[in-house]
């Protein structure tokens, strides 16, 4: 009865999926025996590495691809990438025990673009991100953390179809800090590097850190995650409710005053002269006093003032900001909102601009102390605020080359090409230093025929040049939008017209008289 009930139980196993593990070792054990009785050296190692192979073959048939959420597909798509990099012993589950943290570094748009990259890092990890740590040891000190700055939830919620992202370390997973190693990734590092420096180790450690996080990801990556960039840039990235209010009060008290307004980021602190390793004019003192702050940065070489300027590297000065808008046009009437930090030289130094445009504001005159005094003390706050001012301005002008015009330029392309003026300084140096020497048309024309490519353009920039926080052209479609003839008939009917040279707004005599009625009403 016994041998009976084995011979019907199998019966019932045959034709059944065998054990798959049973099998990869029964064929080791085959090949080892083969390596023992075949005398020949040349057939063993052919044997060997044939069980090799066949035991890899099972394994990866055991366990489920790397499944990634596709960066295209909102709505239930998934992406199935079998990448020899990744190895296939990963599972679906990978997210939730690997954990990235960031160490983001700089001031608030160079850390900008570490959050930003951050999210797609983790996408190629295909690891949970845990929110980018601040960083408060800049030479701004601002102690603000994201939850100060950045709208988490909304940042965490927008995200969740691509990459899970946590507030903090789970409580289980909280005793990996201890004796945590922050590691810096190359400059520019691409996804295979990621795979290749970082996986290895979060697979060990479950929990890494990366520091210094500021460009730390190519700029040139595949298009699905140029696309992922954009979403976290241009969507998932708000700052928090409080700034957005405050900045809101300084966009209607602007409008208040003159329907149109435009917005200078004026980079002129005494760190940013200091690190162009530029001179102004300013005599020994400016030397010294400089000269002391560009030591700070070790790496840092002695400058030839001359050749950066010739380079076209040095920021403009408020004065040459200021003869370069009316040079392209821009009259006296025209209410100019400055975006700044601490000026070198205070109003001595902007006193050229004032004087070129009366109608200057910054978010000290058109606020009161009581109103800015949640802001005022913290750095990243008060950028925020011009950040948001900035966007929302008619013609966005900056004197340089930094984070913050680079980042805007980049938004407003994406946001329908807003108007952004960039200084072709390489050429306007030399106007400006023979200024005294021609006539106003004749520097006025020369303004002109120097700017042109540099007006913010749809087609100014090329596919894949400059940084693609400056030129997200992955992101952006040509294909003309039905309501763009709705824009058009609206901006027929403000008082302003368009130079030839660009989307320069030049005020026309009904213009003008409306612009002195408003000025007179104020």
């Amino acid at each position: 009865m016994a041998s009976l009930n084995m011979k019907m139980k199998k019966r019932d196993n045959y034709g059944a999926e065998p054990d798959k593990k049973k099998l990869a070792m029964a064929g080791i054990r085959h090949q080892l025996l083969l390596l023992l009785r075949r005398r020949h050296r040349l057939f063993p190692l052919v044997s060997a590495f044939s069980g090799c192979l066949l035991l890899l073959l099972l394994f990866s048939f055991s366990f489920p691809p790397v499944i990634h959420r596709s960066p295209l597909g909102r709505k239930n798509q998934v992406a199935v990438e079998f990448k020899l990099l990744v190895p296939v012993l990963l599972d679906k589950t990978s997210q939730t025990g690997r954990y990235l943290l960031i160490a983001t570094s700089g001031g608030l748009n160079q850390q900008r673009t570490g959050i930003i990259d951050a999210v797609v890092a983790a996408y190629i990890l295909n690891a949970t991100l845990v929110i980018p740590k601040l960083d408060q040891n800049s030479y701004w000190k601002d102690i603000s953390n994201f939850e100060e700055i950045f709208d988490v939830d909304w940042f965490i919620s927008h995200l969740s179809k691509d990459v899970k992202i946590i507030k903090e370390l789970p409580k289980g997973e909280e005793s990996r800090l201890i004796g945590l190693q922050s590691i810096r990734v190359p400059r520019k590092c691409t996804p295979s590097c990621y795979l290749q420096r970082v996986l290895p180790l979060l697979k060990k450690k479950h929990v890494v850190q990366l520091s210094k996080f500021d460009y730390r990801l190519a700029n040139q990556l595949d298009t699905e995650l140029q696309k992922l960039r954009c979403r976290v840039n241009y969507h998932a990235v708000r700052y928090t409710q409080t700034i957005n209010k405050m900045s809101q009060i300084l966009v209607d008290r602007m409008r208040t005053k003159a329907k149109h307004f435009v917005a200078l980021h004026l980079r002129f602190e005494p760190d940013m002269l200091a690190f162009s390793g530029c001179y102004y004019g300013g005599g020994q003192k400016e030397r010294l006093e400089l000269g002391a702050m560009r030591r700070r940065w070790k790496t840092l070489h002695a400058a030839n003032p001359d050749k950066v300027r010739e380079h076209g590297r040095c920021p403009l000065t408020p004065e040459e900001i200021g003869l370069m808008l009316r040079g392209l046009g821009f009259g006296r009437e025209v209410h100019l909102y400055v975006a700044s930090g601490e000026v070198y030289g205070g109003d001595a130094t902007l006193a050229p601009l004032r004087a070129l445009f009366p109608n200057l504001h910054t978010k000290e005159t058109l606020t009161s102390k009581k109103e800015l005094a949640p802001f005022a003390r913290f750095s990243s706050r008060m950028a925020a605020l011009d950040y948001i001012v900035c966007d929302e301005s008619d013609a966005f002008v900056t004197n340089n080359n930094g984070n913050m015009a680079r980042i805007l330029a980049g938004r407003r392309r994406y946001m329908g090409h807003k108007v952004t003026i960039r200084p072709n300084a390489k050429k306007l140096h030399k106007i400006f230093a023979n200024r005294h020497n021609m006539t106003w048309d004749e520097f006025s024309t020369k303004v002109r025929k120097y700017q042109t490519g540099f007006m913010g353009e749809p087609d100014e920039m090329k596919a894949g040049e400059g940084e693609f926080h400056e030129n997200p052209t992955s992101c952006i479609c040509r294909k003309k939008k039905a309501n763009e003839q709705l824009k058009e008939d609206e901006h027929d009917s403000w008082p302003w017209e368009y130079s030839d040279i660009g989307n320069v707004p030049m005020a026309t005599r009904s213009g003008l008289d409306h612009q002195s009625e408003v000025d007179h009403e104020n």
